[in-house]
């Protein structure tokens, strides 16, 4: 079968979501719950880019060395990256309340949809709670699951360790840019975006495949944490310099106080003048403020910056990618594949 949204999404609504309410509905809660919670799943997870999840089964076919793969494996493949868009779907539905972000995917955040409003918050516990409830209906008999349901621990973890490391750096409502240096924000962006977005879909195929060894893992994540650096830093970007249109999402990294690559880099190049400027309007919820901001980082020519660090960012990642030894089974089309659906993306 061939790797298509319509195909990765019919998975999704024809073998999952039914799945999920079986079990619900088991426990015989209320029909308007049920109904809430599969709209809460459906709205939250279709209509993203699906860069994680399709990764899952494209990543497993390349590992398999064939054209195309069979109606089951692909049944199966496409579960495990359904399972890694649930779990984004989780955290976007937290981080859009923690950052009072108002759209994403181009619509309203789940909680800001008429009559959400908090409840958002235990359907973030939901959204992950049916990933080991998929997992379990799907992959119980299978020799890796509980090295899966290790995975998912860990990488869970792993991204909250990121996100609290994030929020007490630059909470919102007390801006102190002394706090802001490039170790805290690469920390930030290894835990909190790289291992759950890069690392976890390649890990979960190489499982599937049978061929992850300490060292295939080890080189996967070698490649994919550097790589998903670059993702988040390219995302930094695009929430100042990108078309809210084109992406999705208005940015509001500025207003929120967010430790991006932006501000560290601006906080590297000011003159104390231009310092006492930043302080006075980073984090402020005022568009005034804001254009300030981006005024100085036109002064401070940052996007200059930023194209130089994309640049250098790739050189050495095709080095790393390079180096990968092949005869364990892991290839490095998986990881060049990877890297050419992210360089110079402009959403």
């Amino acid at each position: 079968m061939a790797n298509t949204r319509p195909t990765f999404e019919a998975v999704f609504r024809n073998v999952i979501v039914p799945k999920i309410m079986e079990e619900v509905n088991t426990t015989g809660i209320s029909k308007n719950a049920c109904d809430w919670l599969q709209h809460s799943i459906l709205h939250n997870t279709i209509g993203g880019k699906y860069n994680r999840g399709m990764t899952v089964p494209d990543t497993y076919r390349i590992l398999k060395g064939v054209d195309a793969l069979t109606e089951e494996e692909y049944k199966l493949s496409s579960i495990l990256g359904w399972c890694t868009e649930l779990l984004q779907a989780k955290f976007l539905v937290a981080d859009d309340i923690m950052d009072s972000s108002i759209t994403r995917r181009g619509h309203p955040c789940w909680y800001r949809v008429n009559g959400v409003g908090m409840i958002a918050i235990n359907d973030s516990f939901l959204l992950g709670s049916a990933i080991f409830l998929v997992l379990k209906k799907f992959f119980r008999q299978e020799s890796y699951y509980v090295d899966i349901l290790e995975l998912f621990n860990e990488t869970s973890l792993q991204t909250e360790l990121g996100q609290l490391l994030d929020l007490i750096t630059a909470p919102e409502d007390k801006v102190d840019l002394n706090n802001f240096n490039f170790d805290k924000y690469y920390f930030i962006v290894r835990y909190k975006t790289a291992f759950y977005s890069f690392y976890l879909p390649v890990a979960l195929a190489l499982y599937q495949a049978g061929i992850a060894t300490p060292k295939n893992l080890q080189q996967a994540k070698d490649v994919l944490i550097p790589l998903g650096e670059y993702f988040q830093v390219q995302d930094d970007y695009l929430d100042c310099y990108g078309d809210p249109e084109h992406i999705g999402k208005i940015g509001t990294d500025i207003q929120d106080n967010k430790c991006g690559w932006l501000v560290n880099k601006a906080l590297e190049l000011v003159t104390p003048e231009q310092r006492a400027l930043l302080d006075a309007n980073y984090g402020r919820k005022d568009a005034e403020a804001e254009k300030k901001v981006k005024q100085l980082y036109l002064e401070l020519d940052v996007e200059r910056h930023y194209k130089e660090y994309e640049a250098k960012a790739i050189k050495e990642i095709e080095a790393l990618i390079d180096k990968v030894d092949e005869s364990q089974g892991l290839k490095k089309a998986v990881l060049t594949g990877f890297l050419k659906k992210i360089a110079g993306r402009s959403k």
